[in-house]
């Protein structure tokens, strides 16, 4: 019996996905959770793992195709008698059927694929070479061996031809992997210096000439900032305001401590991590700023999952903090230095992206004094931190220089109103102008 697997919602409005790469083959055995593909959205390169078991029958997509969100990609005999003819299909992809890639089989009900993390599946083992052009067998193996598996190498300084796999056809394995870490650090020898990571690759752009103006077709992740913003200024009606914040006491701070802390950590600290844990505390106070609109009602959100937006230079991406509230400013330098790093290396998963309720920008780390976020829908609010600029300001009835910062909040209309917004502002300010030269950092 012939099951499908069909293109899962890789992450929040993700509605189609890219077949890159096939890691299985027709007639390939596969077990539960094994990856069987590299997918592509236009927020994040994942793998795609089977959410069934048995021999993968069909590849109904071929590598390049780009198919929506539960259009099926592949069947997998799971048992009872397999058919070795079976008619077309047609609601599979658009792309011409190939002698590598034939057309649809066995008509059967869609099951839908959970998305995990390809930091947690289990490595692919690759398929058949295919008659592909021919290569050495340390060429092959580097060629089958998953993301996952390729990353951990290059993490840890490997050569993944040097290991013996235990997976299908001797293909390496990310507990392969583990395991020859384990040995190497047991001997007492030097550790291999990490690999650098990789830089992300680009998305394939076409680009032409018209009565000497260069035009540019839109990258998968510019047509969905684009379609996103378009759906959130249409759809909320947004409003803004502003409070001003006297950070001198917390630069202090910040001055006296940052070579330690990065000594001690590994990580720069930076004023993020005080903003984020500022915020969360005012999230606590005002919920409803961390609640979406759903028609009729409000939701105000139990978990605070906060979404920091990270500048990529052409383009923007918001990765996720799961339970922000639950880290400390150490926690918070931590995560967010490993996910801004993971997001310009184009490692970030789509759980990596997935879940936030609330979002926090930070154009002052590129000079902005003043700006009205739009609005990372269907989030109801969205903090924005500019830079930290030296003005004269009056402390006591006099005249002093100090630090200050621009704290705005853009917030859906429907759901909240000026007053509570600016008690949220407020809340912020406070928390983060109690911070003296002598507070300590968690």
């Amino acid at each position: 019996m012939a099951e499908p697997i069909t293109m899962p919602q890789l992450g929040e409005s993700v509605t189609e996905g890219t077949i890159t790469r096939w890691l299985k083959a027709e007639g390939d055995e596969v077990e539960q959770d094994e990856p069987i593909a590299e997918v592509d959205t236009d927020k994040v390169n994942t793998e795609l793992p089977s959410p069934l078991a048995g021999k993968l029958q069909k590849l109904l997509v071929s590598e390049g195709t780009t198919v929506d969100v539960g259009t099926e990609i592949a069947l997998v005999a799971t048992g009872g008698e397999e058919t070795s003819e079976s008619p077309p299909r047609e609601d599979t992809s658009t792309e011409s059927p190939t002698e590598e890639f034939p057309a649809a089989g066995t008509e059967a009900q869609p099951i839908a694929s959970a998305a995990t993390p390809a930091a947690e599946v289990h490595p692919a083992t690759g398929g058949e070479d295919n008659g592909r052009s021919a290569a050495s067998a340390e060429e092959l193996k580097l060629r089958r061996s998953s993301p996952v598996v390729r990353r951990l190498a290059a993490e840890h300084g490997v050569e993944i031809s040097s290991i013996s796999g235990t997976g299908t056809g001797g293909r390496v394995t990310k507990k392969d992997i583990e395991s020859f870490v384990e040995e190497q650090a047991a001997a007492p020898k030097t550790p291999p210096e990490p690999a650098k990571a990789a830089e992300p690759e680009a998305a394939p752009q076409r680009v032409t000439i018209h009565d000497g103006d260069r035009v540019e077709d839109l990258t998968g992740i510019r047509r969905a900032i684009a379609n996103r913003m378009a759906s959130s200024k249409k759809e909320i009606p947004h409003a803004w305001t502003l409070v001003e914040v006297d950070m001198t006491s917390l630069v202090a701070l910040r001055e006296k401590e940052k070579a330690a802390f990065q000594e001690r950590e590994g990580v720069k600290l930076t004023y993020l991590p005080f903003i984020v844990q500022a915020a969360v505390e005012a999230l606590k106070q005002n919920p409803v700023l961390n609640s979406v609109w759903d028609g009729d009602r409000i939701v105000l959100r139990k978990k605070i999952n906060v979404g920091v937006a990270v500048d990529l230079e052409d383009a923007l991406i918001v990765p996720v903090i799961p339970d922000a509230d639950e880290l400390n400013i150490t926690g918070l330098a931590r995560r967010i230095d490993a996910l801004v790093k993971r997001a310009r290396s184009g490692e970030l998963t789509a759980d990596d992206i997935s879940g936030g309720t609330f979002t926090i920008n930070n154009p002052g780390s590129l000079g902005s004094v003043a700006s009205a976020p739009i609005i990372n829908h269907p989030q109801a609010a969205i903090l924005q931190a500019e830079a930290i600029v030296k003005r004269p300001v009056v402390v006591d009835d006099a005249i002093a220089i100090r630090s200050i910062m621009n704290l705005e909040v853009s917030f859906d209309h429907r759901v909240l109103d000026g007053g509570a917004a600016l008690r949220f502002l407020n809340t912020v300010k406070r928390r983060l102008e109690i911070f003296g030269s002598e507070s300590s950092i968690g």
